[in-house]
């Protein structure tokens, strides 16, 4: 396969999706082939039944091959789940001789990444943010410069290492091998935020079946990141035991017949659904529902301040919150949300792709598309253009590996 063909493979809770993609610009992606296929063996972003999970993942691999006429071997793919955690770490490494050299920056890398983890967690992603030099902050590449501390700040992700290594079996059962992990949430950013608003503070919130997933950008750089253990299963589920539905039908009514705010719907607007027990579809309020989405919809926003505030960034997103994943697609969900978060708030799908598309124009695809452009990096990075410093890769650059290494 050529460059400039990418794959990606989206493992959520509701559904497996395999990307197949030519890069044609640096913002420019056209979809070659397309896979999707309801999730299966995977509860909260984690897998709990190999041979489902595996099943699933393989026949999405299978509909993305015929689509696109080719067989692919290698991709990168989604991680999410509750078992992902992250920390913020910070370096210093005395220059040798005043002018900081690929030995410094190398030195500082390593210590950053010095940090101590259980030894059932693997680190996914190593962000590094800025250096400083001897105190002065907001350096891109200190390389040249003069001074005699160089100090460099980094955001690291672990995740369980079986949770990892479940995930990768099923993958290696489709025959395909793994690029890299990404974090949902970080593939969100890359699809769906401006420069301007990742420059000014944002906030990135992925509301998908069964996790809520969050990043918050600053200065152009990943600076808390979380996966909350919530999502629009949550809501389907609390219509099913209201409604006495089974959970199927409950999530059909979600999308054709919920709103996040009862104040829109009118008393007199009703719906018809059948529930256990009965032959005849029985008649049901739409206010009523939609009081039932509210309850569920402020809890997960409340839960999404929480850790906002937890990470101490609260005061320094000017650019609110970019609201995306199948559930943003809730009529009123984005008012509700900045009610809650008193911020603004604006609702994003993928945009700057082509090709096989009609599938992809939603919320619900911003990490399958986001996997695309995180692709696009890592081959830059190869090809000596990294436009995004992962801190491996950095290391990588710097002791001039002829081969592209993960983290």
């Amino acid at each position: 396969m050529e460059k400039s063909i990418v794959v990606a493979i989206d493992v959520g809770t509701t559904k497996i999706c395999t990307l197949i993609a030519q890069i044609e610009s640096e913002e420019n992606i056209r979809i070659l082939g397309v896979g999707i296929e309801p999730s299966q063996g995977i509860r909260k972003g984690t897998v709990v039944d190999i041979p489902l999970a595996a099943n699933a993942i393989a026949k999405s691999v299978k509909k993305a091959e015929r689509t696109s006429g080719l067989e692919i071997t290698n991709a990168i793919v989604s991680v999410a789940g509750t078992h992902i955690s992250s920390i913020n770490n910070k370096a210093t490494a005395g220059v040798v001789g005043g002018v900081i050299d690929q030995y410094d920056i190398a030195r500082v890398i390593e210590g950053v990444r010095a940090i101590p983890i259980p030894h059932n967690r693997i680190i996914i992603h190593l962000l590094q943010r800025t250096f400083s030099v001897d105190g002065v902050d907001g350096i891109r590449s200190p390389l040249g410069m003069y001074g005699s501390r160089l100090d460099v700040e980094a955001h690291i992700i672990t995740s369980s290492a079986s949770s990892v290594e479940n995930l990768r079996q099923c993958i290696m059962t489709a025959e395909i091998d793994v690029n890299q992990w990404v974090l949902n949430p970080l593939a969100d950013g890359e699809a769906v935020l401006t420069d301007i608003e990742k420059q000014m503070g944002v906030l990135v919130c992925d509301i998908g079946g069964g996790t809520t997933d969050l990043a918050i950008y600053i200065n152009g750089d990943v600076w808390h990141s979380n996966i909350l253990p919530v999502g629009g299963s949550h809501i389907s589920n609390d219509i099913a035991q209201a409604f006495h539905l089974p959970l199927a039908q409950a999530e059909e009514v979600k999308k054709i017949h919920g709103h996040a705010l009862p104040d829109y719907i009118g008393e007199e607007e009703y719906f018809y659904s059948r529930t256990f027990g009965r032959e005849e579809a029985a008649k049901f309020s739409r206010k009523e529902l939609a009081k039932i989405i509210k309850m569920r919809t402020e809890e997960i926003f409340q839960l999404v301040m929480q850790e906002v505030k937890r990470s101490g960034y609260d005061n320094l997103l000017p650019a609110g919150m970019v609201l995306t994943g199948g559930s943003s697609l809730l009529p009123g969900i984005d008012q509700l949300a900045s009610s809650e978060l008193k911020m603004p708030v604006r609702l994003a799908k993928p945009e700057n792709i082509t090709g096989m598309i009609d599938q992809l124009d939603s919320p619900a695809y911003s990490t399958s598309v986001g996997l695309l452009y995180w692709a696009l990096m890592m081959q830059e990075t190869v090809e000596g253009q990294p436009k995004k410093k992962d801190m491996q890769d950095t290391m990588d650059k710097i002791k001039k590996f002829a081969r592209y290494l993960l983290p």
